[in-house]
């Protein structure tokens, strides 16, 4: 177990009473600490005198931790024991996966970050929405390259109602003022984390965040001129600490993002066709053909946007077919297989 020589406190890692309230009298030989890295056979985590390799226990399965947990460890060798409850976790279903992946967890803050060109999808802003949603996470829409665009105001009008009450912020991500028009969300002891695309700047972002200079700076990559596509910069989940006293978790782009077990997640995100539903004639109204459905009312006057309520379907449909289904008497059931069910 090695360390640096600088020192921390436990709070400007983002440790808070729900982790404490976790510990009782055996723990007290037991050091907390945070995960930074996450590898296949090994993990590293931060403490608050420095950097420490943590010891794994043979059969350890690391893709059950997630970069931003708390896990307690032994003071002198750093060994492993126990992971703490998490507060909020971030996770998506790969295609084909049988277990979600973990993308970082206790994290208060979820950045995300898309920029002003093509790169902009409403869309795939909606499915990190949802998942923000479902995590418990508080999401902000980070436009970025607002300096390379006449207007910031088409960009803004296109994610600005996404989701009732988000907040939406441009700025440019290679800039120093980034880091002020980001302070609301990162004061002492919060954890944020960058989510988007690759070739956006998070990977700029990081580094203004964390005031780095030239020689610890991560790498970046520009998004091509010729379709928008970004070159891959970041390529594992990392914590970092911000100049701010607050905590960054900087991932990779991911070219896929399913939606599965995210029922509260899509609802928070589409309030307006869940606010509608209850007054539908038929409690299973699919808000397609049904007599008396309310949401069909208010699209016809005008009331809410069709290409909302197409995406709002695609979406429910997904999360219905990707999420598993527990069937059996209770204290034996079995979990079916994700696909298309009716």
């Amino acid at each position: 177990m090695t360390t640096a020589s600088h020192h921390v406190s436990l709070a400007s890692l983002g440790w808070q009473d729900f982790f404490a309230d976790q510990l009782d009298a055996a723990d007290a030989a037991l050091v907390p600490l945070r995960i930074a890295t996450v590898h296949r056979a090994r993990m590293t985590a931060v403490s608050p005198t420095g950097p420490v390799r943590l010891m794994l226990a043979p059969g350890t399965n690391t893709s059950e931790y997630a970069v931003g947990d708390w896990v307690l460890a032994e003071a002198g060798s750093g060994l492993l024991i126990r992971r703490l409850d998490r507060k909020t976790l971030l996770k998506r279903r790969t295609e084909g996966g049988r277990v979600p992946q973990l993308i970082a967890a206790n994290v208060d803050t979820l950045f995300i970050v898309t920029s002003c060109n093509e790169d902009l999808n409403p869309a795939r802003i909606e499915r990190y929405l949802t998942l923000a949603n479902e995590a418990g996470m508080n999401p902000v829409i980070v436009l970025t390259k607002a300096d390379r665009v006449p207007d910031v105001a088409p960009y803004r009008d296109q994610v600005a109602g996404l989701q009732r009450g988000v907040d939406v912020v441009a700025l440019d991500a290679t800039s120093a003022q980034a880091a002020q028009v980001l302070a609301p969300w990162c004061g002492l002891g919060q954890t944020v984390a960058l989510v988007g695309s690759s070739g956006v700047g998070k990977s700029s972002l990081l580094n203004v965040l964390a005031d780095k200079g030239e020689d610890d700076a991560q790498l970046t990559g520009s998004v091509r001129d010729s379709d928008a596509k970004g070159r891959h910069t970041t390529t594992s989940r990392s914590l970092h600490a911000i100049a701010s006293g607050a905590q960054v978790i900087d991932t990779p782009g991911m070219r896929s993002l399913n939606i599965s077990d995210a029922a509260a997640g899509l609802e928070q995100l589409f309030t307006e066709i869940t606010e509608l539903a209850p007054h539908c004639r038929f409690r299973d109204c699919t808000h397609t053909h049904e007599p008396g459905c309310a949401v069909q009312a208010a699209l016809a006057r005008g009331e809410i946007d069709a290409s909302r309520v197409d995406r709002w379907r695609k979406l429910a449909d997904e999360n219905r077919a990707n999420t598993p289904v527990q069937t059996g008497p209770r204290g034996n059931r079995t979990t079916l297989p994700t696909g298309r069910r009716r």
